[in-house]
């Protein structure tokens, strides 16, 4: 049979396994059980309208009898008052698990991440890592307490470290996203971040080759198409003196790499990085001399064609014929897809002596060449892939013949 004492260290040290359990004298229902292994809890045994219930306190390792002796009356009260506490506790474990699925970090991870993943697998991993490092402050917080306060003080913050105004708008903008989304899904009721001011950019940068430098870049590309050459011929020299195998000869081949043919599809596409990147040959339309930009790997996510003319036309043949094998236009060696050319495209550059001058600027230097050659700018638009004429209008100014032949109109 169980034992009867008040419940005391003394008494919790002189209890044994085989004892089971030890009945306190002065609460009734109030309890120890001891394991097999010796481990020893609080309960309380209570009946609520005929249900028998046995309500853990909690651990005599955690816990002193007295603090435990003290629980067990707070509870014994409340079940004269008619409450279950063992189901208050329940659903307070519930409200719990809740919670923590609706702090930032938890929310990010079990839910936002999912949902980027089946919306587009090929940035979610990247849109999440920028997520959780760049608010790391608030991942331990609930959806509903983050406020735009902070967030518009990490932003001042971010001006200050010189962080670039496109980059914090962007992560402000990802971080609305996020939480946006989780209104639409109910878990919160709003939020606050339509408060942050983002940055106002200026987006006017407009960047082109004049013919001096666009000729500097073109012997730059060649100038290292040579070196590489060379470079290719001394080491098969070296290799056939060793008896080794050689590597494939470049000296019959227009291109050494992807670089040349990238840099010169870009030039006459305006197509961006990640476009560029993304196609294959299966959407190049040699027959039609057009190619496609799929509306999954645009920005504006709608399909787009491009006229190729004479130059990116006899590009891409030939670097078709020496890439027979691939399924993307531009590999980084067998059939694996280019995922950057930075460190390749800062050494011509640098070689070429042009000063201030992105990848993405090539783009530029293609519409640009566009409104200077009086083409209208909805066509410009249109090959650019903007989603409406107000980017496009930065070109505007280029084209002031085209502008004064239509004021003549009036005259």
């Amino acid at each position: 049979m169980p034992i009867k004492a008040k419940i005391t260290a003394s008494a919790l040290k002189n209890l044994k396994v085989e004892d089971k359990r030890l009945n306190d004298t002065e609460v009734v229902g109030f309890h120890v059980r001891i394991s097999q292994k010796g481990r020893m809890k609080y309960y309380l045994f209570y009946r609520l309208n005929g249900k028998q219930v046995n309500y853990l306190i909690g651990s005599t390792s955690q816990l002193t009898p007295a603090q435990a002796r003290d629980i067990a009356k707070e509870k014994v009260g409340m079940v004269a008052q008619g409450v279950d506490v063992q189901s208050e506790k329940k659903a307070a474990k519930q409200d719990y698990l809740i919670q923590k699925s609706h702090r930032l970090g938890s929310y990010l991870e079990e839910k936002y991440y999912p949902f980027l993943v089946s919306r587009n697998p090929k940035t979610a991993k990247k849109t999440y890592q920028h997520l959780v490092s760049r608010f790391d402050f608030l991942l331990d917080k609930q959806l509903s307490e983050i406020s735009a306060w902070e967030v518009q003080n990490w932003v001042t913050k971010r001006r200050e470290l010189g962080r670039a105004p496109a980059t914090i708008n962007y992560s402000i903008n990802s971080l609305k996203g996020a939480l946006s989304r989780a209104v639409e899904w109910g878990i919160i009721e709003s939020h606050e971040l339509s408060k942050v001011t983002t940055i106002k950019e200026d987006n006017t940068r407009l960047r082109y080759l004049s013919s001096y430098e666009r000729q500097n870049l073109l012997k730059a590309i060649d100038a290292r198409s040579r070196l590489i050459r060379d470079k290719r011929k001394s080491a098969n020299e070296h290799r056939e003196k060793r008896n080794k195998d050689l590597l494939p000869d470049l000296s019959n081949v227009r291109f050494v790499d992807y670089l040349e043919p990238i840099v010169l599809t870009a030039m006459n596409t305006g197509l961006r990085r990640g476009e560029l990147l993304s196609l294959k040959w299966n959407d190049v339309f040699f027959e039609n001399r057009y190619l496609v930009v799929k509306a999954s790997n645009a920005k504006s996510k709608k399909t787009r064609n491009i006229p190729l003319n004479d130059s990116v036309f006899e590009v891409l043949v030939q670097w078709k014929a020496q890439t027979p094998n691939t399924t993307w236009v531009f590999t980084s060696g067998g059939n694996t897809q280019l995922t950057d050319i930075k460190k390749p495209w800062l050494k011509v550059i640098e070689a070429s002596g042009i000063e201030d001058f992105n990848f993405h600027d090539l783009r530029h230097d293609f519409a640009s060449n566009l409104a200077m050659a009086g083409v209208d700018l909805n066509t410009i638009r249109e090959l650019l892939g903007h989603s409406d004429l107000k980017m496009t209008l930065r070109y505007a100014h280029l084209a002031p013949e085209h502008k004064a032949a239509a004021v003549n109109l009036i005259g």
